[in-house]
């Protein structure tokens, strides 16, 4: 046996355009634009307890000011970063908020992330099914817990963040030492936020991918949040969401920012899910267009390209080569992608009997894995065979994966006990 020597038609493109196809369809195919609607519900919900929350502590912060410079000086760098005066002219931050507020705004906060956490647990699960459950339990304590701690850590980075900002503007800690810092703590920002999308990304599913595949694609997300970040501060004034929608323009500015913020989160989860879903897809899409079904134009040019398929699972047998032994324990399936191969069946008298034909196109040596029975029967080539050799656990993934593969695969496999119970004897 040999391997196939093809030279990818179109290599590393096809393998993205796969890879991106599948991520878009399943990303449509799983509603994750409804999910993204709701995580910027409950964010919005999470937010305005959390504003009430930061206007309790500057009033706090400005009463100790009163006779402390280094609280006067993180006053000033709050209102001038922050925004805070735009903050309270607009309305979200109240300009007195008593300590009864802040505790309700504390409750509030702990319910609203519970929702937040939730929506975004449920969207994990649409993107990564699984058949097992959460621990009742930890699916009501964790989310009490995790929002705020997550919340606190954040503030404390732009709480960090924003102090060097003014003692840069304000000089002084020297203009130089003073931008060394803040791009150090803007790296350390975003690596809090690739942090924490690694830990969901390489965590939240019942099926955890591999670590290396949850950090590349936490830091995708990481670099377009900060990218969607620019955007919306070069593109997308609060001012005028104010103007067009009046006293709720900043709501509705706070639900757009969320709903792309949580598109991005999703999108990357999905093709995380779809990076190793790639070949099945490819696989099914072959193994259907052989069976003529037919594909869309799209489809076509996309999933046209087999070379990288053959390259990773293909093999090359010489005619007379037998590929399926009767009676052996392998659970090994085949497509056929060229060539023509014969199946045999032993006879009482020693000898074998021709049962039929395998031409192009056609799936093979399946019965053993789903009747988990030793092989019914022998597949020599006939001419020289190029196929894909599919292991137990692919086979599973594709039936799985793709239901009109399942339906055909189950018809081929009726057939094919229906042809084999013709042929015994008497």
């Amino acid at each position: 046996m040999r391997m196939p020597a093809l030279p990818p038609v179109r290599g590393s493109l096809a393998w993205l355009l796969q890879l991106g196809y599948t991520t878009l369809r399943l990303f449509k195919q799983n509603g994750l634009q409804n999910h993204a609607a709701a995580g910027s519900f409950y964010f919005l919900l999470s937010a305005t307890p959390l504003l009430l929350l930061l206007s309790y502590a500057v009033q706090w912060l400005g009463a100790i000011a009163e006779n402390s410079v280094p609280a006067t000086i993180l006053m000033a760098a709050l209102y001038q970063q922050l925004q805070l005066e735009t903050l309270i002219e607009l309305g979200f931050i109240p300009r007195q908020a008593q300590l009864a507020a802040g505790g309700v705004g504390l409750a509030t906060l702990v319910l609203s992330s519970r929702g937040l956490v939730h929506a975004v647990h449920n969207a994990f699960r649409v993107i990564y099914p699984s058949p097992h459950t959460h621990n009742l339990v930890m699916s009501w304590v964790l989310p009490l817990v995790i929002l705020p701690v997550l919340f606190l850590l954040m503030g404390l980075a732009a709480l960090a963040q924003t102090t060097l900002g003014f003692l840069a503007q304000n000089d002084f800690i020297g203009t130089g030492n003073a931008h060394v810092l803040q791009a150090l703590n803007t790296l350390f920002g975003l690596a809090m936020v690739w942090a924490l999308l690694f830990a969901a990304y390489w965590r939240m599913p019942r099926q955890h991918p591999r670590a290396r595949d949850a950090a590349l694609f936490a830091l995708l997300a990481t670099v377009s949040l900060a990218l969607l970040l620019a955007l919306f501060g070069a593109f997308f004034k609060l001012e005028s969401y104010r103007s067009l929608y009046g006293a709720l323009g900043g709501v509705v500015f706070v639900l757009i920012a969320g709903y792309f913020a949580f598109l991005l989160l999703y999108l990357w989860a999905q093709a995380l899910y779809a990076w190793g879903k790639a070949d099945v897809t490819a696989l099914e899409k072959l193994f259907l267009a052989a069976s003529g079904e037919s594909a869309g134009k799209l489809e076509s040019y996309v999933f046209g390209d087999a070379h990288r398929l053959l390259e990773k699972y293909g093999e090359v047998h010489p005619a007379g080569d037998t590929l399926i032994e009767e009676g052996s324990d392998s659970k090994t399936a085949y497509f056929l992608y060229a060539g023509r191969a014969a199946v045999y069946k032993r006879t009482d008298a020693g000898g074998r009997r021709r049962l039929g034909e395998l031409t192009e196109g056609q799936l093979f040596g399946e019965m053993a894995y789903l009747l988990n029975e030793p092989r019914t029967a022998s597949v020599v080539a006939d001419t020289e065979l190029t196929v894909l050799a599919l292991p137990p656990a692919l086979l599973e993934e594709l039936m799985r994966h793709s239901a009109p593969l399942s339906r055909r695969i189950i018809d081929t496999l009726c057939q094919r006990l229906e042809r084999m119970n013709l042929a015994k004897p008497g």
